[in-house]
């Protein structure tokens, strides 16, 4: 099983899977996201560290218990062979409500199948309003025409 595009990266093919990781983490559902990495990956999401897909999936499925109406933009920064680097901004809200905006950053490395190795993740959580939300769409993927990032000046 292959997940395209594959290795190695051009700028094009890059991006085109940023996008497909963004819509697969939009959907909030384990067993849509898990696939997508092998089955040995090895993550370190904040100071968290995880190996595999049991580990994955059950660090995803905790996390979109707890951080709801969970929606996400990612955009390109660098690839090379590989690899690719993102940066990222999600918006949430907690069981008290209060809603935060957290910005990340993230190292990948794929395997020659298309599935990610290694994900390496810093974040940083800002508490916002409901009224300085920015990311509007209904929950699911992002729509086409909804600004990125650097339109959004995030």
């Amino acid at each position: 099983m292959t997940r395209p595009p594959l290795p190695p990266f051009s700028a094009e093919s890059a991006a085109q899977k940023v996008r497909l990781a963004e819509n697969a983490w939009n959907s909030r559902d384990a067993n849509i996201v898990t696939p997508a990495y092998t089955d040995d990956s090895q993550w370190r999401n904040r100071s968290e560290f995880l190996t595999g897909h049991a580990e994955i999936h059950g660090f995803l499925t905790r996390k979109w218990q707890t951080e709801h109406e969970y929606r996400l933009i990612k955009e390109l920064w660098a690839q090379s062979g590989n690899r690719i680097a993102v940066r990222y901004v999600y918006e949430w809200h907690n069981d008290a409500g209060q809603w935060m905006r957290s910005h990340g950053n993230e190292n990948w490395v794929f395997a020659a199948d298309g599935r990610m190795s290694a994900r390496h993740a810093s974040i940083n959580d800002v508490p916002i309003t409901a009224d300085q939300r920015l990311f509007h769409w209904p929950l699911g993927p992002r729509p086409d025409d909804h600004p990125a990032l650097s339109e959004l000046g995030l």
